[in-house]
């Protein structure tokens, strides 16, 4: 048993679940984007992400981010400094910077995701026929709970 599972005899019966589970997912995707980072940090590749998603300004993706301004404004800066991200006036509003990927920073994106990918399979790989069986079982539930 997890010791952060809710109490035995809890009012929830899905709470022994719902704790493990959370904390599953917590710590696969933790492990997934610290252990394959290639070239930028993963808070850099949360800001290509959403920036490659549509988001032009450091105000949406602070928002979308849910951190400062001022703290996504640092991490584009090292990312126009890498080389991953231009800056441009934007057309219609002179007091906004629009931005863009380069195609340095669709590489690096491109490198992420292999190395993410890779991280999984190896992990995959380690499983029984049985564990694999259960797990592609519970995808459809999983991916339901990622989009409630």
């Amino acid at each position: 048993m997890s010791p952060h599972r809710a109490p035995r005899g809890s009012s929830n019966p899905s709470a022994h679940l719902s704790t493990d589970l959370r904390i599953a997912c917590l710590r696969i995707a933790r492990r997934n984007r610290h252990e394959s980072v290639i070239r930028v940090a993963p808070h850099q590749v949360a800001v290509l992400v959403c920036i490659e998603a549509g988001a032009n300004s450091a105000r949406e993706i602070a928002e979308s981010e849910k951190v400062s301004a001022a703290t996504i404004s640092r991490t584009i800066a090292g990312l126009v400094e890498m080389g991953l991200v231009t800056r441009s006036p934007n057309e219609a509003d002179g007091r906004r910077v629009d931005l863009a990927i380069t195609d340095e920073g669709c590489r690096v994106m491109q490198e992420t995701r292999e190395a993410r990918e890779e991280w999984m399979a190896w992990r995959l790989k380690h499983l029984t026929e049985e564990e694999l069986q259960h797990l592609e079982i519970a995808l459809p539930a999983l991916e339901k709970i990622a989009t409630l």
